[in-house]
């Protein structure tokens, strides 16, 4: 018989996240299935961050929700977001969503692009285990 084990959740979103994903959803008018979270090629630091809008959940997308927010996550992503929380802050000069990601090595000066290392074996293991 074989077990089936508990899949670790991809991503978590903090208050302030879940918030203001939920305002912009209603400013869209339930025009969007949700924010959808992604990760490309690109920078400096070789990676970045991409966040579109989706129009449907499609095979294979992680989907988080809290408190009426919904992320999608790009199943080609998983491996470089898996462990990530993601917060919405505010400062005196600017806003923005910030990803606290354990995958992260590095970053460049200007914040636009990092360093993505996928999950490896070991890591799923134990936290799936």
């Amino acid at each position: 018989m074989q077990t089936t084990r508990a899949r670790p959740q991809v991503m978590t979103l903090t208050d302030a996240a879940a918030a203001r994903i939920r305002e912009m959803l209603a400013e869209k008018g339930g025009a969007s299935a949700g924010l959808k979270i992604g990760v490309k090629k690109g920078g400096c630091a070789g990676m970045e961050y991409t966040m579109t809008w989706a129009d449907a959940v499609r095979p294979g997308d992680e989907v988080i929700e809290k408190d009426g927010a919904r992320v999608l996550v790009d199943p080609m992503a998983v491996l470089y977001l898996l462990g990530t929380e993601m917060d919405y802050a505010v400062d005196k000069l600017s806003a923005r969503f910030v990803f606290n990601n354990p995958n992260q090595k590095s970053a460049c000066g200007c914040g636009e692009s990092v360093e993505l290392v996928p999950v490896g074996k070991d890591t799923l293991e134990t936290t799936a285990g």
